[in-house]
């Protein structure tokens, strides 16, 4: 045999050998990769899995999240829309529903106001005008003061009750029995609003429902996170004496907040009230001092329609600085 060749043959056994003794040692049998393959597939398949839950509960967040600020938005709607409702109002303040009679005592007012001005010698326009303007405002603005100071009260008394519901879940008791509770012993108008809300609850409404009905008369925001802790819970499960507490301390922060912001904003309320009660109080002075000099501006059409102006003018420099120091929390 010539020597290349077989040189030649030997160097390709060799390489031979030399692959076959490397692929031994670090080499992987049919059914290794078999099983690698399939680890791989099923290891795939789990994280296919793991993010495809972890979408669908993050879907699931913003879902719930678009309903609560969806609710949340609804129900700012209703009591934007109730702060003109006469009813409403009325409910609020704790005067009842019957509107007939608040027309009825607005008319007389406004009849008396008329009567009063034409005894002591004014014109008729001047006369029916205050007249008009008494029975349309007066009456309002007393309910919706009298409705003002109600909520007030209720949104103060507000977290003591969840403390209440609180202690009852913790020590055993239903939910129905700690409204119960609340309404036996607790001031007004606390009282009064969850009294109603049992007696709903015992003629077979729903919470939801219950809760509503009490929203319509006390349109406040505490009053709807409730609702909406007790909605969630009943959906989802979970602690409820742990959420109420959270919520009872989340409303004394708000409560605390608001007390901060009426303290840091008291210099420009009494500004407010010092630059809007200047310019009537000077005419006030000035007529009672020298009516002579003041006659014209009541008596000549200029100077009526340049107090009409200022009073223009005045009732919209309020508005603004009543504006700017009125914050919503």
């Amino acid at each position: 045999m010539d020597p290349t060749l077989l040189t030649l043959l030997v160097a390709v056994l060799g390489f031979v050998a030399v692959a076959g003794f490397g692929f031994v040692l670090v080499g992987v049998n049919p059914s290794q990769a078999r099983t690698q393959k399939r680890t791989q597939a099923v290891i795939g398949r789990n994280e296919a899995r793991e993010v495809k839950s972890r979408r669908g509960q993050s879907s699931a967040q913003e879902q719930r999240r678009k309903q609560i600020l969806k609710t949340l938005r609804e129900e700012e709607r209703k009591s934007k829309k109730a702060r003109f409702n006469i009813a409403a109002r009325m409910q609020q303040a704790g005067l009842g529903d019957n509107v007939r009679v608040f027309w009825m005592m607005s008319a007389g007012l406004g009849a008396a106001v008329v009567l009063i001005l034409l005894v002591i010698g004014q014109s008729a326009p001047v006369a029916f005008g205050l007249g008009f303007a008494s029975a349309l405002g007066l009456p309002r603005w007393v309910v919706g003061f009298l409705a003002n100071r109600r909520t007030k009260k209720f949104t103060e008394a507000f977290p003591d009750a969840l403390d209440i519901i609180t202690r009852g879940i913790k020590s055993g008791l239903p939910v129905h029995d700690s409204l119960r509770v609340i309404a036996q012993e607790t001031a007004e108008p606390l009282a009064g609003e969850f009294k109603r809300l049992t007696e709903n609850l015992a003629l077979g409404m729903s919470m939801d429902q219950s809760l509503d009905n009490m929203y319509e008369r006390m349109p406040t925001a505490e009053l709807r996170f409730f609702g909406i802790v007790l909605s969630i819970q009943s959906k989802t499960g979970g602690n409820l004496a742990e959420a109420l507490a959270n919520l009872s301390s989340v409303i004394r922060a708000r409560k605390l907040m608001r007390e901060k912001i009426k303290a840091l904003s008291g210099e420009a309320v009494a500004s407010a009230f010092i630059i809007g009660s200047l310019p009537p109080g000077v005419v006030m002075l000035i007529s009672m001092t020298s009516p002579a000099y003041m006659l014209p501006m009541f008596t000549d059409p200029r100077g009526k329609l340049m107090l009409a102006a200022g009073g223009v003018w005045m009732a919209i420099g309020i508005f603004v600085m009543r504006r700017m120091i009125n914050f919503k929390i």
